[in-house]
């Protein structure tokens, strides 16, 4: 199954005071996964990709007047945690990302 807009961002466990866990899939700080070491989380959350900018008119319902908005080309619904400091992965890079030793401990042989 591939989540097309799904994204994951890895933040330092530092942070998990400063995740609004309304705009992420996550409940809770107990209830977030951490690297090997303890240092590093993630929180996965949709977002909507808009490719190319657009106008859409609407009738304002109290002054009938006409209203344009002009919706520009970008992602829309990264979390407020979202930071270009910390890349944001989609999901097929992000599970090559958890199958790695950062996140899984090998099974004993």
């Amino acid at each position: 199954m591939v989540y097309e807009n799904r994204r994951y961002l890895i933040i330092p466990t530092s942070l998990t005071g400063s995740v609004d866990f309304n705009q992420v899939h996550e409940t809770s700080a107990e209830t977030l996964r951490l690297s090997i070491d303890g240092t590093q989380t993630f929180v996965k959350y949709e977002v909507t990709e808009v490719t190319a900018s657009y106008t859409k008119s609407f009738e304002d319902p109290e002054t009938q007047e006409v209203v344009e908005n002009v919706i520009e080309a970008g992602i829309y619904g990264r979390p407020s945690i979202y930071s270009e400091d910390y890349p944001e992965y989609s999901y097929t890079e992000f599970i090559t990302i958890l199958t790695g030793s950062n996140w899984t401990v090998p099974p004993e042989v």
